[in-house]
């Protein structure tokens, strides 16, 4: 059964994990993000010492002052006259809505012992922050038939004689559900941003950073203006909407636009997300199929059609405010797109990547009457000028070929057939960052290093396979305490006690989120980035952006003896090769903002190379607590 709350949404089965053997705790901060049932009376945090973050005076820092800086100026969310009281505005997952909560309710923390692993711990008698112990939702189907019914473990009571440390209480944010930070006035342009037409690629701005961190990026409020043309009709596609805060988004001229909406929502949060809409006759609805067990509707995308032509944006944000304030995004946009004369060919406005093919081939995967006069209107227009390629999931079980269509297999063979192998090779590291982690088995035979990895790796038609360095990207506990959030920002970076548990190697591949580079070293990623760096880290062989986490529902897995792939979920996003830039590989960017002029360097969006966790850590098992999450959650990737 479906459930929804402020910022995502997750779903109720059974759980495939048992906590029999209690594992011993550690105490390093550098530990992986990882949620499960908080014990009852313990809410602790360790200070350690940090860089100060780039951020304007707006900034505020986790500091042991009960009072927020004067400097902050707070102010409640302007209510919707859409939603009443009654019916209560219900989007999002629990982990969301329980890190909304928990910056109303401030985090209590012994500032002498150990952090917590977890983010935004409940008194054992706080019903209402029941969803922290989130994780994503492709566990293997075996697993899934399996029951949670176990009652949690009783924690060991702690010795009242022990002297305890000085508790102090973290201040309040005024970044939760009702209160927001001002931007600036100059926070949004009034003129065209500066455009970078080499790559397209760009991060949204974060509310808080030093302007300078904001030059060159993006808001939705600039991608829908006026400023990158006189919009008629729009289509977005998505996982998660507030839709009377989508709406708000749209400059008032263009607020009575027909808007089509993509989901994949069933029953009752199909029914929550109907009745956000009751109010705006211009917003129509077409679901998504979902046929096959866990998955969800995660694509990212904009169909922006203009009185002067057409665009698409592929981007990694949910359509919810938490999504565009404070965390790190990243979307590529399409150049304009003009119409094709009338009598035109139907192969006219392809471009060299086949971009428009495989557009048109993703929307028809829908099987939906509702996209069919998109599908025609992306046929009339010149898609020539795209320089990237699409890389999309659609869920399904695939043969021969069609194999080859969707997932990392589709990766594979864009990697395969326009890249070329580079000289030691084996010495250039494979980077993935995400901001969620699925089951990938007992070890890394199983997917990642047997399925996923061989993907990565690929370079153009060579035999060879070369076992490179691996670095995974992912916030530890500490990156997510010091973050503009502070712990709330766990509610988006899932990744569940009982999975980590079955695949502790994972961790020894774990990596710090450090982006001094875009100064957005405490803007918690929601982006998810996969590429191939040199040695030196100074050279990319292919950069992807996309909203694929690291979960075998998003990038498919192999069955019948590698016979056919099947994949659970709906995702997109596009890949670089230099070959289309006509350059050999892409610089690695430096100095990321201000953006303001073209450039040939790629702008990562973190610091490489990639700080490793603590060599103290171990694996992230170390860290955890023998309760459970909390029983039968299982929420999908948000």
């Amino acid at each position: 059964m479906s459930q929804a709350s402020q910022h995502g949404k997750w779903t109720l089965s059974s759980s495939d994990d048992d906590n029999d053997d209690p594992l011993p705790s550690a105490s390093n901060n550098n530990s992986p993000l990882l949620f499960g049932s908080p014990p009852p009376d313990q809410h602790t945090s360790s200070e350690s010492n940090h860089n100060s973050p780039k951020i304007g005076s707006n900034f505020h820092q986790p500091k042991h002052d009960p009072d927020p800086p004067p400097s902050i100026e707070v102010k409640p969310e302007p209510k919707s006259d859409t939603v009443t009281a009654a019916t209560p505005l219900s989007i999002g997952s629990e982990a969301r809505h329980a890190a909304q909560a928990s910056q109303l309710k401030p985090v209590k923390y012994e500032s002498n012992q150990s952090s917590p692993f977890l983010a935004g711990k409940r008194k054992k008698d706080d019903d209402s922050i029941s969803g922290w112990a989130l994780s994503d939702s492709d566990d293997d189907d075996k697993d899934k038939g399996q029951s949670s019914g176990q009652k949690d473990p009783q924690p060991k009571r702690s010795n009242p004689k022990l002297k305890k440390a000085k508790v102090e209480e973290r201040p309040p944010s005024p970044h939760g559900r009702t209160y927001y930070i001002d931007e600036p006035d100059d926070f949004f342009e009034t003129s065209v941003p500066p455009v970078n037409d080499t790559y397209r690629f760009y991060l949204n701005k974060v509310t808080g950073l030093e302007k300078r961190y904001n030059t060159g990026a993006l808001h939705i409020k600039e991608i829908l203006s006026p400023l990158f043309g006189t919009l008629k009709e729009s289509v977005q596609f998505n996982y998660c909407f507030d839709i009377a805060w989508m709406l708000q988004q749209y400059p008032p001229e263009f607020r009575d636009k027909p808007v089509l909406i993509v989901h994949g929502d069933k029953r009752e949060a199909k029914a929550r997300l109907l009745q956000q809409a009751q109010p705006y006759s211009q917003v129509r609805f077409c679901q998504a199929k979902l046929d096959i067990a866990f998955g969800t509707h995660h694509t990212k995308m904009m169909l922006l059609w203009y009185e002067e032509g057409f665009r698409v944006v592929i981007l990694t944000s949910n359509m919810i405010r938490a999504d565009w304030y404070q965390k790190t995004q990243g979307l590529w946009m399409s150049p304009l797109y003009l119409r094709l004369p009338k009598g035109s060919p139907e192969t006219a406005g392809e471009s060299p990547t086949l971009f428009k093919r495989d557009l048109l081939e993703y929307l028809g995967a829908y099987r939906a009457p509702e996209i069919a006069d998109w599908i025609q209107r992306i046929r009339e227009h010149d898609l020539s000028e795209t320089r990237v390629y699409l890389i999309g999931s659609t869920p399904g079980r695939y043969l021969g070929s069609d194999m080859e269509r969707w997932g990392h297999l589709r990766l594979r063979k864009l990697l395969r057939d326009h890249t070329r192998p580079i000289p030691n090779e084996e010495k250039w590291p494979v980077i993935g960052q995400f901001s969620s982690i699925g089951s990938m088995g007992l070890d890394k035979t199983k997917w990642l290093a047997g399925e996923f990895q061989r993907t990565l790796t690929t370079l153009g038609k060579s035999s060879l396979r070369p076992d490179p360095p691996m670095h995974l990207i992912y916030p530890s506990v500490d990156d997510v305490r010091t973050s503009l959030e502070g712990y709330p920002a766990g509610g988006s970076l899932p990744y569940s006690i009982q999975t980590a548990q079955k695949q502790i190697w994972l961790h020894s591949y774990f990596h710090r989120w450090q982006a001094e580079t875009t100064g957005r070293s405490h803007a918690m990623p929601h982006i998810k980035t996969y590429m191939r760096a040199s040695p030196d880290f100074t050279q990319l062989a292919w950069f992807l952006v996309t909203s694929a986490n690291l979960s075998k529902a998003a990038w498919g897995a192999l069955e019948k003896n590698n016979t056919q792939v099947m994949v659970r979920s709906y995702e997109l996003g596009v890949l670089y090769v230099p070959s289309a830039f006509s350059m050999s590989t892409f610089p690695v960017q430096m100095d990321v903002f201000p953006a303001t002029t073209p450039s040939t360097a790629f702008p990562v969006p973190f610091d490489l190379p990639p700080k490793c966790y603590s060599s103290k850590v171990g694996a992230a098992h170390e860290r955890l607590r023998a309760e459970k999450p909390v029983e039968g959650g299982e929420p999908v990737d948000h």
